[in-house]
């Protein structure tokens, strides 16, 4: 899994929605009840560890970064977190069920994460997730290619993510002991926070992982002028709205 250095603080504040988001499938899809053990998988800053825990489950977060890992355990000391590579880690005990939301596009080797994830799960156990699907921040990341050429350092792009078509991440589920019951990709249109600096914000948070060379003021550069040329397809003058595309998948441990 790519690391990236978050601050942490800052994604609480400017990027609340991922975790918003991320509520509807807990409560219609995980269904923690009392008595389970569940995994938080790429838990960040824990908002969604705590909202299982609320409903009785017992939990344990499990992020690459310590600074999510750090913040998460500030925020909420009688919530277990792990500060763990998602591509390697382990579970030492069995669990009922896996939980994951936005962090499954990070992990680029799908099938390690999927080993990962899953190796504690119990028969019968269930996956719950949510991330970025085919097509997802088409337009963001095009910007940001376009920028860079305009520079003559496309070189200097990288893909940090990996976003799956619906029967791709299926198969390899499959592949690793997974009954998929439910898969959709859909358009999800995401407004940012902070106006008319939301997408701005949203590449100083996320978007530096395409360029992960750049010194700083590249990195401001090459945001302004991706956000820019973002202006005329996903501002409407007041806000930013994100071209996502998210792809949910709930499946059983057979």
């Amino acid at each position: 899994m790519q690391k990236v250095h978050w601050q942490a603080e800052t994604y609480d504040e400017a990027m609340s929605f991922v975790s918003e988001y991320g509520e509807d499938i807990v409560k219609e899809w995980l269904k923690p009840v009392k008595g389970e053990r569940i995994i938080d998988f790429g838990c960040g800053t824990g908002d969604l560890a705590a909202r299982i825990s609320g409903m009785g489950a017992e939990v344990v977060g499990v992020d690459i970064s310590p600074e999510m890992v750090e913040r998460a355990r500030s925020k909420f000391p009688n919530i277990t977190f792990m500060c763990a590579d998602g591509m390697g880690w382990r579970s030492e005990q069995s669990y009922d069920a896996v939980f994951s939301n936005a962090a499954l596009h990070w992990m680029k080797e799908p099938e390690t994460a999927i080993q990962s994830m899953t190796s504690g799960l119990v028969p019968g156990g269930r996956l719950v997730a949510e991330f970025g699907g085919y097509g997802n921040v088409s337009a963001i990341i095009t910007a940001v290619e376009q920028t860079l050429l305009s520079y003559e350092r496309e070189e200097a792009f990288v893909m940090p993510w990996y976003f799956p078509k619906v029967g791709e991440y299926a198969s390899l589920l499959e592949k690793y002991g997974m009954e998929v019951r439910i898969a959709r990709l859909f358009d999800r249109p995401t407004i940012l926070n902070n106006g008319e600096e939301g997408m701005r914000d949203w590449l100083s948070m996320f978007g530096t992982a395409m360029f992960p060379m750049a010194d700083r003021l590249e990195s401001e550069k090459w945001i302004r002028d991706a956000s820019e040329k973002l202006k005329e397809t996903l501002y409407d003058g007041t806000k930013w709205i994100a071209d996502y595309r998210r792809l949910s998948i709930f499946a059983v441990k057979r």
